[in-house]
Parts: structure tokens; C-alpha cells; sequence
């Protein structure tokens, strides 16, 4: 049985009947749709294109970026659904404030956009909206874990004294794997799918701390931490787990070092507001 409920199959991969066409992964290139995508993120989020501004037509911007005007409505739907424009029918494309229409979806591209650089009014963000779901999580798994999630904590513990700074993206990916435990374990059926709609921006900060503190004693702290939550997840000691959550949080905050970040895309741009403020 796997994380979710799915269950296992048996069958190898390799083995084929004789009559069997083997499969063959397809490609996945960027197209041109995404990198429209990037191009009318980029204007928009940098206030080049400022709220409310209207769109050029579609046939006039698909001309100045050399692409079919079937692809730019396309990424403009993508656009709209993230919240960042508006398509009104016989209108034109408008631009939206994300703070009043963005969804979780816009997430990666705020992270993407300035090379993945952030402004640390947009990291605090962050900070403060996890804060406030796995330290519930860690509560609430206290009570709801079950046998096969002790099982998990017990083999991310013990891979986690085998890591090496040979390669800190490991550091990284079992750190993400505990904490997406934890909100498995909480019983909640949404947790799980905030922590992964926010694996790139969550794997993107605590990369950039393992990278700067990796085999140090503030790393092994992080560690300690996940032997203490676990130990009061299996106690059923929802106060003391949630409280461990909040400090391990909040130890990882004072030790990433983001003030050297440029600023990114803390504040849309007003119509009142010059570009790229």
C-alpha cells in the first residue's frame, strides 16, 4: 500500500508479453505557450503592465511575439486562472491585482519570476502561512497517526543520520518528506495538498538553508527537532508536538539568510504606482 492509499502492483516495468509494444516516456519540452507564459508574468509582475492596465488585442500581441494568436489565448486563459488577468468578452484582457484574485496556483511563478529571488515581506508571508497549518498539523497528528505513519517517521529518521553533504538537495527532499508526513499523519485531507502546491516554493527556502548550514550544528539541531515531534506524535502529545513545530519553524526562519534577496513581487503595481514599484 502506498502514501494516499494506492495500492502496489507487481508487475516489472521490463516484462512484456512477445506481442507487447514497449513504452517509450514522451518528451516534455517547454513550448511556446510557457514561455509566453513567462513573458506576460514577467511584464506583469515587474509593473511594466500595471493593475487594471488593458492588454494590447490579441492579434496586435501575438504578432510582437512571434507566436499563433491560438497560443497566446492560451496562456492568457492560464494567466487568468492564476488570477493575474481578467478576459472580458468583447472588452479585452485586463490586468488584476493577484493580492484580491490569485490563487495558490500563482505560487511558482512569484518564485520563478526575478530569477527566484524574493522579497522578504513575500518570504515572511510564507513563513507565517505554514507556521499556521503545520503547527495545527503536527496537533492534530498527535492524535490521528496511525501504525504505518509511525512506521515512515521511524525509516525518514534513520535515513536522516546516513546524510552527507556531498549532496545537500537530499537534505532537502527528506526534510520536505517529514514534513509532508506530518500533515498525512494529522488526519486532515487537505494538509497534504498545501505542502505539495507549495513543494517548489518550500523546497526552494530550505534548499537555500541547507545549502548555507549544511554538516553544522545548526543542521543536526533540525534533526534533534524531528526526533522530539516524533517522540510526542507517538506519546499522542498534541500540545508539546504542535509547540516543537513552532520552535523547529521558527529556528529554520532565524537561520535563513534571505536579506540580501532584491526585491520581488511583494506589492503589485498600481495604475498610480510607476513601473516596477
Amino acid at each position: 500500500m502506498l502514501a494516499g492509499g494506492f495500492t502496489s502492483h507487481n508487475h516489472s516495468p521490463f516484462t512484456r508479453s512477445e506481442n507487447a509494444t514497449p513504452m517509450i516516456e514522451p518528451l516534455h519540452v517547454p513550448g511556446l505557450k510557457q514561455a509566453c507564459i513567462t513573458r506576460l508574468e514577467g511584464l506583469i509582475l515587474s509593473g511594466e503592465w500595471q493593475i487594471g492596465a488593458r492588454l494590447p488585442a490579441e492579434r496586435d500581441l501575438a504578432l510582437s511575439l512571434n507566436i499563433s494568436r491560438p497560443v497566446l489565448h492560451e496562456a492568457l486563459v492560464d494567466l487568468a486562472a492564476k488570477g493575474l488577468v481578467s478576459i472580458e468578452p468583447r472588452r479585452g484582457v485586463y490586468v488584476q491585482d493577484f493580492r484580491t484574485s490569485g490563487s495558490c496556483a500563482l505560487l511558482t511563478s512569484l518564485l520563478t519570476f526575478n530569477g527566484g529571488r524574493l522579497d522578504p515581506a513575500f518570504v515572511q508571508s510564507l513563513f507565517d502561512v505554514r507556521r499556521t497549518i503545520e503547527c495545527d498539523a503536527a496537533a492534530r497528528a498527535a492524535f490521528h497517526r496511525q501504525p504505518e505513519h509511525l512506521e515512515q517517521f521511524a525509516l525518514i529518521l534513520s535515513a536522516e543520520q546516513d546524510l552527507s553533504c556531498a549532496n545537500p538537495a537530499v537534505y532537502t527532499e527528506r526534510d520536505f518528506s517529514f514534513h509532508l508526513l506530518v500533515s498525512i499523519a494529522s488526519g486532515n485531507l487537505i494538509y497534504p495538498l498545501v505542502i505539495n502546491s507549495f513543494k517548489s516554493v518550500y523546497t526552494h527556502l530550505t534548499g537555500q538553508f541547507f545549502h548555507q548550514h549544511c554538516d553544522s550544528p545548526v543542521v543536526r539541531q533540525v534533526f534533534t527537532f524531528h526526533r522530539q515531534l516524533v517522540a510526542h506524535v507517538t506519546a499522542g502529545q498534541s500540545g508539546p508536538a504542535a509547540a516543537v513545530m513552532e520552535e523547529m519553524l521558527q529556528y529554520g526562519e532565524r537561520h535563513l539568510d534571505y536579506d540580501d534577496m532584491p526585491a520581488g513581487p511583494s506589492r503589485p503595481s498600481s495604475t498610480h504606482d510607476s513601473p516596477g514599484t
